[in-house]
């Protein structure tokens, strides 16, 4: 009795011991399923090897992959598969997009692709980009890049200043110098970035450094336009000191300040909103820079157009690129709050497009 009791007993351990094994293979199978790139189909299957983020663009996605039209990446590096695309910059897009979708916002975020627009964006036909310049955001830099790509020089240490902003030397052709079905042609096909700023910041940037510093020695801006501004909306007329930023700030808060644009002609293109210079609901962008993170920012720009291997983003000097609180407040703290109201509303589509909070000092 006590041994069929001991065999029976290790007939239910072996028992056991077989669905243990079983169990496992199934769940082996299962798991293995489960982690299989899901859109390799017709291919041989290989596991997914989970990775830090910046590594995943080892995971094979075949190119027979369809995405929305809006999601369509441009660029070698976005060969048809989005989650190459770090989550910072899938966010902006997806940001852009839905802010882009708000009625309420419309006459903020909208404009028509024109030849202003046409002409601020330029081309690199060599390695199919194109960038939209925004002033006071670090443009120079990028232009010197998109030069050496053009061939125009060996190399970014080579360009003379004075050739970068010179449009008849640089090499750099405007959108705007092809036909009406090659831009449609460029548009649709090639990588497309800009780079953003904070908007309060960036129009200290530019009364800097047009009406102040003056580094390039532009004349018309201290000349020209700043008398112009002045006679329109300075209130103490006996005053003879030159533009002050709260002139600045009453100039650009002004519904009516398209009569002195017209007349400032495209040199307002230091201080218009990015949706002017850009049109980002229209234009569908592969990428957006922000100048706070352009340490972060630029190297993946250029991976993301397939060019790291050919140039470089120039060295940023420590702390350029960050967002100075202080300055900005200082800036603004002896104007009314019913300008800085009125400025804001004119830049309202730039702030939420792009993510930028409203300035705490229009929120006391």
């Amino acid at each position: 009795w006590l041994m069929s009791d001991n065999m029976h007993h290790q007939w239910l351990l072996l028992a056991a011991c077989f669905w243990v094994i079983f169990m496992f293979m199934v769940a082996s199978k299962f798991i293995t399923l489960t982690f299989k790139d899901p859109d390799g189909y017709g291919t041989k299957q290989e596991p997914l090897i989970l990775t830090a983020v910046t590594e995943v663009e080892e995971v094979h996605v075949p190119e027979e992959k369809h995405w929305p039209e809006e999601f369509q990446p441009t660029g070698k590096a976005f060969s048809g598969n989005l989650i190459r695309q770090p989550l910072v910059h899938m966010e902006r897009l997806e940001l852009l997009r839905n802010v882009c979708r708000d009625t309420a916002l419309r006459n903020l975020s909208h404009t028509a692709v024109s030849k202003f627009v046409l002409d601020r964006i330029f081309v690199c036909d060599k390695h199919k980009i194109l960038f939209c310049q925004t002033p006071k955001v670090g443009n120079t830099q990028w232009k010197k890049v998109l030069i050496v790509l053009n061939g125009a020089f060996s190399s970014i240490e080579e360009i003379p200043e004075n050739i970068v902003h010179d449009h008849e030397k640089n090499g750099l052709p405007r959108l705007s110098s092809f036909s009406d079905a090659e831009i449609k042609k460029r548009l649709n096909l090639y990588f497309k970035f800009f780079i953003v700023r904070d908007p309060f910041e960036r129009l200290i940037s530019a009364f800097k450094d047009k009406f102040v510093h003056n580094p390039r020695f532009e004349p018309w801006y201290r000349h020209e336009i700043a008398p112009g501004i002045i006679r329109k909306y300075r209130k103490n007329r006996t005053e003879t000191k030159g533009l002050q930023f709260e002139d600045f700030v009453r100039y650009l808060g002004d519904p009516n300040h398209r009569w002195l644009d017209v007349q400032f002609g495209d040199h307002i293109i230091h201080w218009v909103t990015y949706v002017e210079l850009c049109a980002p609901c229209e234009i569908t962008y592969s990428v957006i820079g922000h100048h706070e993170t352009l340490e972060d920012d630029a190297p993946y720009i250029l991976k993301a157009a397939g060019i790291d291997h050919l140039v470089s983003y120039p060295t940023i000097p420590p702390g350029i690129t960050v967002y100075n609180k202080t300055k900005v407040e200082r800036y603004f703290s002896g104007i009314s709050k019913r300008d800085i109201r009125r400025l804001y509303a004119r830049f309202e589509g730039d702030f939420k497009l792009f993510g930028y909070r409203e300035p705490d000092f229009l929120l006391n």
